[in-house]
């Protein structure tokens, strides 16, 4: 305003100087003129000085206004233009989100392995929304306990231990509810008590989004984003791990069926063991890896003594029950030792025990036998006890043929059932 101000005086004193100048040179060469003549001369300069002076003035005006609303026009087209932009770049980047589902959906159609689903899943969201930063954790409901238990996870920090297995109080907000959960900052989050999260041995978590795998309405476990720094989710990431986990959802429902199909297939309905079939193909792999490597491997056949009378006294029911029993004992006691069991057939089992010395295998099958014996099975209100007579064979030392590692576990056996059952024999 003030550069404006002085302009208009600068154009003042100059026409002044001007019609002045004029007056003084038309004086000098005109001195015999008529005063009112001069006067009326004089007058007429002024007033075509101010006229002129008052239209640049409007003229300068309406530039300058002109000029403010281009320039109006000019920031309003800027801030468009970069609204435009952004808006183009959030759907390209939405697009190409949305353009991976269908890789998702090919890469899931692939396989019906558990393993393979859960990879699908974590990896896509984890790259997709989290931009392979924070965790993605990947958990699976057990129906009959209703706990959650965490099968994968992908982590950034790779020496962050994930403490919480059976999931935290997120998780079961998410269980209990069965809808998505999105916190973009957790301490400003009202639905949950710091102080809880505070007395619990946490990993640092300040942002996070998780949504339930639901399928038919069976709730199958859950897929869950984290990180360290708030803001690091918002609702469209929600939506697309939402509809991420309903496609997962499927596939993970097939895939649990068809691991449940193969279970079926190579476990004894009766008892839970491995069927013959499989554990002889086991049994062949583990052999030949064992006699690559030049280690042991020891065979254990296993047989109920006098099962028939528990069948012919109180039924084919009694039995099964002793069959289970026995065969929950077998897990039991050997647990810590990584077997292989086998319900081979009838009232006999197969227990392999790789990577074991012979004496060691002897002290074992003792143990399991006098357990075996001192277990009570109520058959009819009545307390029963059941023995077994176990025959030992051991690879390499007894044969180097697995096939014939059988046979000779089997002739232990038997040799045990000739001196009176009850007893541990071995070749």
């Amino acid at each position: 305003m003030q550069q404006k101000i002085s302009r208009k005086k600068l154009c003042l004193l100059l026409s002044l100087s001007a019609i002045v100048a004029t007056t003084v040179n038309f004086f000098i060469f005109h001195q015999r003129i008529n005063p009112f003549i001069f006067l009326f001369f004089l007058l007429s300069n002024i007033f075509v000085f101010f006229y002129l002076l008052k239209f640049f003035s409007e003229k300068n005006s309406l530039v300058e206004s002109q000029l403010e609303n281009i320039k109006e026009q000019i920031n309003i087209t800027n801030s468009e233009n970069l609204k435009a932009r952004e808006f183009g770049a959030a759907l390209k980047f939405r697009i190409t989100r949305y353009d991976n589902l269908k890789k998702v959906i090919e890469e899931l159609n692939r396989s019906l392995r558990l393993e393979v689903v859960v990879n699908v899943l974590s990896s896509t969201v984890y790259s997709l929304i989290s931009n392979s930063c924070g965790s993605a954790l990947f958990y699976l409901l057990d129906n009959h306990t209703q706990k959650l238990n965490l099968i994968h996870s992908i982590k950034e920090d790779r020496q962050m231990v994930i403490l919480s297995k059976e999931g935290d109080i997120f998780d079961y907000w998410v269980l209990r509810h069965s809808r998505e959960l999105l916190i973009e900052d957790l301490k400003n989050d009202f639905r949950f008590d710091l102080d809880v999260l505070r007395s619990q041995e946490m990993r640092p978590i300040l942002s996070l989004i998780s949504s339930p795998l639901i399928s038919h309405h069976s709730l199958l476990g859950l897929l869950r984003l984290e990180s360290d720094k708030r803001g690091s989710f918002n609702q469209d990431d929600l939506r697309f791990l939402s509809l991420v986990s309903g496609l997962g959802a499927v596939a993970l429902e097939n895939s649990l069926l068809f691991q449940k199909t193969q279970d079926l297939a190579i476990h004894d309905d009766l008892t839970g063991l491995y069927t013959k079939q499989y554990f002889i193909g086991r049994l062949k792999d583990e052999a030949k890896r064992c006699l690559r490597l030049d280690q042991r491997l020891v065979l254990m056949m296993i047989d109920i003594d006098f099962f028939k009378q528990y069948n012919d006294k109180f039924g084919h029911t009694a039995g099964d029950i002793v069959l289970k029993k026995v065969s929950s004992l077998l897990k039991e006691s050997l647990s810590l030792l990584n077997p292989l069991l086998c319900r081979f057939g009838g009232e006999e089992f197969l227990v392999m025990l790789p990577e074991m010395d012979k004496q060691r295998a002897l002290e074992v099958a003792e143990e399991l036998r006098q357990k075996i014996e001192r277990e009570k099975v109520l058959l009819r209100r009545q307390n029963t006890s059941v023995t077994v007579s176990i025959g030992l064979a051991c690879l390499p030392l007894d044969t180097k043929d697995d096939d014939e590692l059988i046979q000779k576990a089997d002739k232990s056996m038997y040799d045990a059932k000739r001196k009176g059952r009850n007893r541990v024999c071995y070749i």
